[in-house]
């Protein structure tokens, strides 16, 4: 009870506190000091605060009962307590029929309101103002489901609807709740534990006090549940108890994180601790080793509000501390005529309005309740609590402790975070035997212990750990025996994760379906697939007729045909009105075949005078320039790209022949070949490059292989390095690529898998690739030989084809049109012959020069006129008349239709004239 002088105002205050536990002791022993300390520095004040104490001994019924006879009996202006939310709900009633404000700071369910109850206090933190630094939490690592498990009272069920609802906004899905009796035996415990393990969820959010969720984990570890790919976050109730709790219940919570209520440091606050402690242990002889906690902090501020809302009163002219009797009965327990404080409503008010520097920071009631502004991120080992961060509600998670609303970079990440199941250092395994580029072992030839690791993927894990949002230690443990050798194959070190030997593997470890029923891979980093390698062979020198393969046969035959073709149209169009498309028959066919075949090279020397003809030659020379270019670009690309052909092409062919075939030792593609169909005697594997190219050189008959099954990361590495002598065939079997190997539904694997995206998509990549593969990363003729140097076929040119009969049709219909028509006059005459005749007639007539035509042409030329009469052709029998003495077998024709050659008949001229 606080000490009263002669002129001083006593104002009674109740206290109801579990006085048998050790944390109502160490809660009232905090107050006791606060207000002798207030009203030692603050010695004008004249009121003094008279405290009556009762023990409500862990009870909710007692402890109502302590409240009814302390404003019953007491005439308390204010009660302080209880210790427990359980206790709490009868007493905020009584408070409020009574007008005396109950102040707690250790009441931190939601179900208590001051909303709904005006003269509670709660001079805590609501448990519903951490549940924004969890679901945060549950965002930054990117869950997305998560287990509450609660204490099955007021103080546990309170927080659960408001969990719920914050883990929903960071898309968090709640799949089970579990309840735990507060007064639940061991066994209650470990069944409720294996059906949280049956669940399947692995990240749980517990929220209890420390007595219970001390056995929690205790059994929890007991059962496995404690291993790695566990997550386990605490909230405050938790949280703040982590600096007491003895080394067992600690141990048994490594790798836990955990939130906690920030107090800041401050050297008064160091000071009240070592004078309580002092105090405390000399008052509490039983108590071994005593250490102010957060509630005992709570308990001191709200001490100190208390004593300054009850001298605001006083100062505003309030004398009267009194309670107005309402017929009481002296009953204890009659709770229908205990009195009304007349001083409440004013100090109610006087502790809405108070605002003060507290150990607690700055200590208000912003309706009822003292707001939240940051809390901080504690990850537990054996010494407590370890801050990896904080969180603020104006810049949510950081390291560092910033109220900033546009906090980045590196504020936005936590420290360095233990999760339960490991050691300090995350055991990372590596493969001992493989491709130096990629993994590389060193060890000291004396020790025979490991001295470095390096290699390519060894560069990316290094390079995405540091894209890590929190560091990561670890250390890497090579899968080799006592001798140095490898323990086994990459399945065998992928299984050690399984085992729980190594917390990771890191190498050149392909992602397969079979490998992940076992373990968790994170993203690839590298493209893959498993590909087949065969010797090649230079084709090009030996073979004569490589000028051929550019076209195919049916395209060669097609235009040869087309070049007899069009050199047939350009003589019909020729042949009556060009001198040079005349002569005798040997002659006529050989300028035919060379006019044709010279339009290859462009070198035709004769001239053409038909329109028809020229029209002819525009469109074939069109035709015969993009077929020319065609041919040439294709063997030059043939003579000088593509000179290496590959020996095998189809594996069935390499089943067929029965040829050993290569595979890298210990990899999974030696299941593979066995499902393609191939005999474990007719696999082969090896070690490393210089192996495998032996090998080729030897030959599938001398102990060799003839072709190598491998994934692309190798095998471009190998092609790099003999490019002039093997080459990539046949179809692609398709893997994941390379991967990081985490444990089962390990929490890392999501934070590593998006480092890897930031580590792949940037400049730090290449980097890489070109430090450990340079320019032999990729092979100049790693594409297929056979793709490029493949002949052009006749699809390619049936349309220039098409145009060129096209146009060369209309002109041969156009021209046999024009002269059937100017020889109107002699089919005339041979209306009574035969077809065969009138064809034979037309034939003799197309084969006479045109001379009409000649002579215009030549009466339009400036440079020479000949009017003289066209000779006959040598080959005529007779000159100015036609030969008819093929009618002789045909008997001879009616004077009526035939003309009369003999020329001394008159009115008549000869065929030739007319």
């Amino acid at each position: 009870m606080a000490a009263t002088g002669t002129n001083n105002i006593t104002v009674n205050a109740g206290v109801v506190l579990d006085m048998e536990t050790i944390f109502g002791r160490k809660s009232f022993s905090s107050m006791l000091m606060a207000f002798n300390d207030f009203y030692s520095s603050h010695a004008g004040y004249r009121t003094r605060i008279a405290l009556h104490v009762r023990d409500s001994k862990q009870d909710v019924v007692v402890a109502a009962s302590a409240v009814l006879d302390l404003i019953k009996n007491g005439q308390v202006e204010a009660i302080i307590g209880p210790g427990t939310s359980m206790q709490a709900h009868f007493m905020l009633n009584l408070g409020h029929k009574a007008q005396v404000p109950i102040i707690s700071f250790s009441a931190t369910s939601p179900l208590l309101s001051p909303l709904r109850n005006p003269y509670f206090f709660r001079a805590t933190k609501n448990d519903s103002a951490q549940v924004q630094a969890l679901s945060s939490l549950i965002r930054y690592f990117s869950w997305r489901e998560a287990v509450p498990v609660f204490v099955q009272n007021e103080f546990g069920e309170g927080i659960v609807p408001f969990l719920t609802d914050a883990l929903q906004e960071v898309d968090c899905r709640v799949p089970y709740r579990s309840a735990i009796p507060a007064d639940a035996t061991d066994a209650d415990i470990q069944l409720e534990l294996y059906k949280l393990r049956a669940v399947g969820t692995r990240v749980f959010i517990v929220h209890m006090l420390p007595d219970l969720g001390s056995r929690v984990f205790k059994y929890a570890k007991e059962i496995g549940m404690m291993n790695d790919g566990f997550v386990w976050i605490v909230t405050d109730g938790i949280g703040d108890m982590l600096s007491i709790m003895n080394s067992t219940v600690l141990e048994s919570m490594q790798g836990v994180l955990g939130i906690r209520n920030l107090i800041p440091k401050s050297k008064e606050l160091e000071n009240f601790k070592i004078r309580w402690k002092r105090k405390f242990q000399s008052e509490n002889s039983d108590v071994l080793s005593a250490e102010l906690d957060v509630f005992g902090i709570w308990a001191h501020d709200a001490a100190i509000a208390l004593a300054m809302a009850v001298e605001n009163v006083f100062s505003n002219g309030t004398k009267d501390f009194r309670f107005q009797s309402n017929n009481a009965t002296g009953n204890m327990t009659d709770l229908e005529s205990f009195g009304v404080s007349s001083a409440g409503p004013l100090l109610k008010k006087a502790l809405l309005s108070l605002s003060f520097k507290g150990f607690t920071g700055n200590f208000k009631f912003l309706n009822g309740e003292v707001p939240a502004y940051a809390y901080q991120i504690v990850n537990v080992d054996e010494n407590g609590g370890r801050r990896v961060g904080y969180w603020t509600a104006e810049s949510g998670i950081s390291r560092v402790l910033d109220f900033d609303k546009n906090a980045t970079g590196s504020k936005l990440s936590l420290g360095p975070i233990i999760w339960p199941g490991e050691s300090k250092r995350l055991r990372v395994g590596v493969p001992k035997d493989g491709y130096l580029e990629f993994v590389i072992v060193t060890r000291d030839p004396v020790t025979n212990a490991t001295k470095k690791v390096s290699g390519y993927c060894i560069d990316v894990f290094e390079a995405v750990m540091q894209a890590m949002p929190y560091p990561v230690p670890y250390e890497y443990i090579p899968f080799k025996l006592s001798n140095g050798t490898s323990s086994g194959s990459y399945d065998d070190l992928i299984y050690q994760v399984f085992l729980g030997k190594f917390d990771a593997v890191v190498g050149d470890v392909t992602i397969v379906a079979n490998r992940s029923q076992y373990v968790d891979f994170t993203l690839p980093y590298t493209q893959s697939g498993v590909v087949m390698i065969v010797p090649v062979k230079d084709q090009n020198n030996k073979n004569a007729w490589a000028f051929l393969k550019p076209l195919t046969w049916k395209l060669w035959f097609t235009s040869f045909c087309f070049f007899v073709y069009i050199g047939f149209v350009i003589w019909v169009l020729e042949h009556r009105t060009n001198e040079e498309f005349r002569g005798p028959v040997l002659h006529q066919i050989g300028t035919m075949f060379w006019f044709s075949f010279s339009t290859m090279v462009f070198a035709h020397s004769e001239k053409v005078v038909s329109n028809l003809a020229r029209f002819v030659v525009i469109v074939w020379v069109f035709v015969v320039l993009i077929f020319i270019q065609t041919y040439t670009a294709s063997l030059t690309s043939m003579l000088t790209v593509q000179k290496l052909q590959p020996t095998i092409t189809d594996i069935n062919e390499l089943l067929k022949r029965g040829d050993v075939v290569g595979c890298k030792h210990g990899s999974f593609v030696f299941g593979l070949l066995k499902n393609l169909g191939f005999v474990e005697s007719k696999l082969m594997s090896y070690n490393t490059l210089e192996d495998l190219n032996d090998a080729f050189s030897r030959g599938s008959g001398n102990g060799g292989i003839a072709a190598v099954f491998d994934e692309i990361p190798y095998m471009r590495l190998f092609l790099g390095k003999h490019c002039s002598k093997y080459a990539m065939v046949g179809p692609k079997f398709k893997t994941a690529g390379f991967g990081f190997v985490f444990p089962k539904l390990s929490p890392l694997v999501a934070d590593v898998s998006r480092a890897i995206l930031n580590v792949t998509e940037g400049d730090q990549m290449v980097a890489i690739e070109n430090k450990w593969f340079g320019q032999q990363a990729v092979c100049p003729d790693e594409s297929s030989p056979s793709a490029s140097g493949s002949s052009i076929g006749l699809d390619r040119f049936w349309g220039l084809f098409l145009i060129a009969g096209v146009a060369s049709v209309f002109a041969l219909i156009l021209y046999a049109a024009i002269f059937i028509f100017q020889s109107r006059q002699v089919l005339s005459r041979l209306d009574n012959t035969s077809w065969w005749n009138k064809l034979v007639v037309l034939s003799r007539h197309f084969d006479s020069k045109d001379t009409l035509r000649k002579s215009q042409s030549k009466s339009n030329s400036t440079d020479h006129i000949d009017l003289a009469p066209a000779s006959p052709p040598p080959w005529s029998s007779r000159s100015g008349q036609t030969d008819l003495s093929f009618y002789s077998d045909q008997g001879t024709p009616s004077s009526d239709h035939v003309c009369d050659p003999s020329p001394s008949r008159p009115g008549q001229t000869s065929l030739e004239e007319g």
